[in-house]
C-alpha cells in the first residue's frame, strides 16, 4: 500500500536549470565546464532504518523523502532521519478515486498531461483520462504493431511537455511531431522497466530491474552496477532540481550528482589521489594498489607489477606534458621524480648478486624486507613454459638482489618496458631538463641503453646471458625467425623509433647510421608499414596497440621530412583507422598531432590522412565520461539491447578473451568510458563485461596522459 499511494502523490514540477549550468559543451575554441556525474550510496551506516527503500520522494519544499520496510525516512543533508510523526494521507491520490477503481489493473505510474488529463500505466496497458474516467490508450507505430496494450512499466512527463511511456518493447514518445518510437537498434541499451522520473533541461530517468537509463539531447546513458548503484534493481527513483537522480533499491539509496567541473579539476582529484595512495616506494612507481576491503582507501596494500616501468613512464610523459602546457612547478617535480624512478631501474641492475650487461633495465623492484619473490618462481616459469608459452624463460633468480642488498629488482624485461622507457626519455628531455646536468642524466641513460641492444645484436639480454623473453628486436629474429614473425612490424617500428629518440637526445649521428642500416639492408621501414596483422575491428592486442602509438608519436616527433616520415605516417594513418572506434583520446591526440592536415602521395595521387571530425568528441567525451571513482567495479553490459556482436573472426590467439564477450554499440564504437573499467590503456575495450569487486585502486594516469598531451598540443584550452 505504502508503494502505490505514495507513488500518486502529485508530481513536483522541478525548476528549470539552465543549459550552460547543465551541459557546457567543452570544444577547440574554449574549455569551460562539463558536468561530471558523482554517484554516492547511502544504507544503514547513514540512518536509513532498513536498506529496502521502496519509494522516494520529493516534496514542494525540496524535502527527499523514503519509504523503507521500516518507515518514513528523509534527508538531512548529510545523513538520513527517521520521521516519527505520519506527514501524509496514505489514502490519498492525486488522481480521483473514481479514475482508479474503474479498472483493477495493478497501477505502475501516473503522469498528467498539459492539458490538465491524467495517463496511466498498467498491468493492462497505456490510459488516458476522458471525463471521469480512463480509457485505453493504443498507440500504433505504423509498422503493424500496437504500444501499450498491456503491462506499461512506465510513464512520464518530460519538461517539454512529451509524454514517455515504457513496455518490453521499448519506450514510446509522443513529442509535437508525433509518436518516436526506441528499441535496442535506436540505441536504447535496456527494457525492463521499473520507474521513470523527468529532470532539467529535457532529461527523462529510466529506472530498469538491471540499472538506470538516461535520455537527453537525442543521447542515451546507462549506469549499471557498484560504481553507480547500490543495487541494480531500481524500484523508485526522482531527480532534484539540480539535476541528480536519486534512486530506491533493495540495497539502500543512491544518489549521482551531476556536478560543473573543468578538465583541470578533474585531474587535480586524480594527481592528489595517486600522490596519497598509489606511488609506491620512495621512488614513486605508479600502478595500482589493492584494498583490504572494497572501496576502503585507509586500508592500502601496495605491491609490484610486471610492467611497473612501463606506468610509471606513461604517468611521468603526461607530468612531462603538463609542464610544457601549464608551467605547473608539482607537474615539473613529478616529471623530476619519474625520471630518477626509471633511472634507477637501469642502475639497479648494474652491480649485485648477478649484474646484468651494462644499459640493461629492470622491470620493477621489491624491497627486500618482504619475502623472496623467487620462491616457488621457477615453478611457476616451468609451468608457464610447458603449458601455455614455449619461448618462457625459467631460470633463476629473476629477482636478483642490489648491491646494497635492499632491493630486488625483477629481470626478463620486456618490449613494453622499453617502448615506455624510450617515450618518456625525449619528453622529459625536451620539455623538462633545464640543468645540463639534468640533460646529460638523460643521454647517459638513453646511451647506455641504445648502446646495450646495438652491442647485442638489436636484442635486450639480462644477467644469465641470454635475450628476454620479449626482448627481440634483431634482423635475424624478426625477419628469419618463424616464432617472431607475427612481431616484425611492431619490433621494427620499436627499433626505428629508440634509434630516433637516441639519435635526438645525445645528438650522435651514429644511430641515425644504424636506423639506415636497419632500413637499407633490413627493411625495417617496410615491416613497419604493417605494425600487426588485424582481422578488422577489435582484432590484434591492445597491449601492442599502446606501444605502437608511443613508437609512431616519437618516430615522427624526431624524423625529418623525407621517405621514412612518409612511411610512418601511412603505417600511423592504418593503425589509428582501425583503433579509431575505441574512443581513445590517447590514441587520437598522438595520431592527430602528426596527421592533421597531412596527405601521402602513391602512384595514384595524393590522399589525406587527416583524421577528420570525430576523433576530437569522441576524445572529449572519454575524458568528460571518465568516473572520478577508480576502483575495479564490475560493469555488465553483455545483456544490452543497443549492442552488435564483434565477429568471432576478429580475435587473434588470445587466450583471455576466448570466453568472453564481445562487441559494439549500434553505432559503430565502443561502450562509453562509464561503462566499463581497466586500469591500463592495454585492456580490450571491446569487451562487454568487467569483473572487479572495488578492492583494487588503478591510477588516474589512464586520464592524465591524454588530458595533458591534449593540452600541449592545444587540442583543448
Amino acid at each position: 500500500m505504502y508503494r502505490r499511494c505514495f507513488k500518486n502523490l502529485p508530481s513536483i514540477r522541478l525548476g528549470m536549470i539552465p543549459a550552460w549550468l547543465c551541459l557546457v559543451s567543452v570544444s577547440l575554441q574554449g574549455a569551460v565546464m562539463f558536468t561530471q556525474e558523482i554517484a554516492s550510496s547511502y544504507d544503514v551506516t547513514h540512518g536509513l532504518p532498513s536498506n529496502e527503500v521502496h519509494s522516494i520522494y520529493l516534496n514542494e519544499n525540496g524535502q527527499m523523502t523514503v519509504i523503507t520496510d521500516a518507515g518514513l525516512c528523509r534527508w538531512t543533508g548529510d545523513a538520513w532521519e527517521k520521521i516519527t510523526t505520519e506527514l501524509w494521507d496514505v489514502e490519498g491520490s492525486s488522481i480521483p478515486g473514481k479514475l482508479l477503481r474503474t479498472t483493477d489493473a495493478q497501477t505502475t505510474q501516473s503522469a498528467q498531461l498539459a492539458d490538465g488529463r491524467w495517463v496511466v500505466g498498467s498491468s493492462n496497458g497505456l490510459s488516458i483520462q476522458s471525463g471521469d474516467h480512463l480509457e485505453p490508450w493504443n498507440v500504433s507505430d505504423g509498422l503493424g504493431r500496437i504500444w501499450g496494450a498491456r503491462d506499461v512499466r512506465g510513464v512520464v512527463v518530460d519538461e517539454q511537455s512529451q509524454l514517455w511511456f515504457g513496455t518490453l518493447a521499448g519506450l514510446a514518445c509522443f513529442t509535437g511531431d508525433g509518436w518516436k518510437f526506441y528499441e535496442g537498434k535506436d540505441g536504447l541499451p535496456y527494457n525492463d522497466f521499473t520507474q521513470f522520473a523527468a529532470g532539467p533541461d529535457g532529461e527523462v530517468w529510466f529506472g530498469t530491474k538491471k540499472g538506470l537509463i538516461r535520455w537527453q539531447a537525442g543521447k542515451w546513458a546507462y549506469r549499471q552496477g557498484k560504481r553507480w548503484l547500490p543495487d541494480d534493481d531500481v524500484h523508485d527513483l526522482t531527480v532534484d532540481p539540480s539535476g541528480h537522480v536519486w534512486v530506491a533499491t533493495s540495497k539502500g539509496v543512491g544518489v549521482i550528482r551531476r556536478v560543473p567541473m573543468t578538465f583541470a579539476e578533474k585531474a587535480d582529484m586524480y594527481e592528489k589521489e595517486i600522490e596519497q595512495y598509489i606511488k609506491r616506494t620512495p621512488y614513486g612507481y605508479v600502478s595500482e594498489v589493492t584494498l583490504g576491503s572494497p572501496g576502503d582507501k585507509s586500508d592500502i596494500h601496495y605491491h609490484d607489477s610486471d610492467n611497473d616501468g612501463l606506468w610509471t613512464a606513461m604517468y611521468g610523459a603526461g607530468e612531462c606534458f603538463a609542464y610544457a602546457a601549464t608551467e605547473n612547478p608539482q607537474a615539473k617535480q613529478r616529471a623530476h621524480q619519474a625520471f630518477k624512478a626509471l633511472q634507477f631501474l637501469q642502475t639497479v641492475t648494474q652491480s649485485g648478486s648477478h649484474p646484468a650487461p651494462k644499459g640493461y633495465v629492470a622491470r620493477t623492484i621489491l624491497s627486500t624486507s618482504l619475502p623472496d619473490p623467487n620462491e616457488g618462481r621457477l615453478e611457476q616459469d616451468i609451468r608457464s613454459r610447458d603449458e601455455h608459452d614455449s619461448l618462457w624463460k625459467a631460470y633463476e633468480p629473476r629477482w636478483p638482489i642490489s648491491e646494497d642488498g635492499q632491493w630486488y629488482w625483477k629481470s626478463d624485461t620486456s618490449s613494453d618496458e622499453l617502448d615506455g622507457h624510450y617515450f618518456f626519455y625525449p619528453l622529459y628531455y625536451d620539455l623538462v631538463a633545464e640543468t645540463e646536468g639534468q640533460r646529460e642524466a638523460v643521454r647517459d641513460v638513453v646511451r647506455d641503453l641504445t648502446d646495450h641492444l646495438i652491442v647485442h645484436g638489436y636484442n635486450l639480454v639480462d644477467h644469465t646471458g641470454t635475450v628476454t623473453r620479449w626482448g627481440v628486436y634483431s634482423p635475424e629474429g624478426v625477419n628469419h625467425d618463424p616464432n617472431w614473425w607475427a612481431e616484425r612490424g611492431l619490433k621494427s617500428l620499436s627499433m626505428l623509433s629508440y634509434l630516433a629518440v637516441a639519435a635526438h637526445i645525445t645528438g650522435e649521428t651514429r644511430y641515425l647510421d644504424r636506423q639506415n642500416e636497419l632500413i637499407r639492408d633490413h627493411a625495417f621501414d617496410t615491416n613497419a608499414l604493417i605494425y600487426k596483422i588485424h582481422r578488422g575491428i577489435g582484432s590484434g592486442n591492445q597491449s601492442d596497440d599502446e606501444m605502437a602509438f608511443m613508437c609512431y608519436y616519437n618516430l615522427l616527433r624526431y624524423t625529418p621530412d623525407g621517405p621514412l616520415k612518409d612511411r610512418i605516417l601511412l603505417s600511423f594513418y592504418a593503425a589509428w583507422l582501425n583503433e579509431s572506434p575505441e574512443m581513445n583520446p590517447f590514441f587520437h591526440f598522438a595520431y592527430a598531432a602528426h596527421a592533421r592536415g597531412r596527405e601521402v602521395n602513391d602512384p595514384w595521387g595524393s590522399h589525406s590522412i587527416d583524421p577528420g571530425t570525430d576523433w576530437l568528441e569522441d576524445s572529449l567525451l572519454t575524458l568528460k565520461g571518465f568516473p572520478l571513482d577508480r576502483l575495479n567495479w564490475s560493469s555488465q553490459n553483455s545483456h544490452r539491447l543497443d549492442l552488435v556482436p564483434l565477429p568471432e573472426s576478429n580475435t587473434i590467439d588470445l587466450l583471455d578473451r576466448d570466453q568472453r564477450a564481445r562487441g559494439y554499440l549500434v553505432d559503430g564504437k565502443v561502450l562509453p568510458i562509464e561503462n566499463r573499467h581497466f586500469n591500463h590503456w592495454n585492456t580490450d575495450p571491446w569487451t562487454l563485461d568487467y569483473g572487479g569487486n572495488g578492492t583494487v585502486l588503478a591510477s588516474g594516469t589512464v586520464y592524465l596522459l591524454p588530458y595533458y598531451m591534449g593540452l600541449y598540443h592545444g587540442f583543448l584550452k
